[in-house]
């Protein structure tokens, strides 16, 4: 890959979504990291999914935030997500690679319903 699609990959990401997971005895870890999220960092946060949605194969709520505040997010949640799996990703525009091909784990690596994304959308 050349410099300069790679720089052109970058300008395509219009925010990050972290999908962090949980399960009815975590949930309250959770949402002690939800709250903390909310608190400390520009953040939109996702309703819970006690059922699963989409691609995910484990119940989650969605973070969304700015590429801006990336280098600020990450590091905070690679320390304090406790022993919570979270899915981080990009928006690119391609659904399929951003779960997959571009996304970055913390935790253990869930399983995830491919079928539900479509690539290049």
């Amino acid at each position: 890959m050349t410099a300069e699609l790679g720089a052109n990959r970058v300008d395509s990401i219009t925010e990050y979504h972290a999908h962090v997971y949980y399960r009815p005895e975590t949930k309250a870890e959770a949402a002690a990291l939800r709250e903390a999220l909310g608190a400390r960092f520009p953040v939109r946060l996702g309703r819970w999914h006690d059922a699963l949605v989409g691609p995910h194969t484990q119940s989650m709520y969605q973070v969304a935030f700015a590429a801006e505040v990336f280098a600020q997010v990450m590091p905070w949640l690679m320390l304090h997500r406790g022993g919570l799996d979270v899915l981080v990703h990009p928006m690119t525009g391609d659904e399929l690679a951003d779960h997959t091909a571009h996304a970055a784990w913390l935790g253990q690596r869930l399983p995830l319903r491919l079928e539900a994304l479509a690539p290049g959308r």
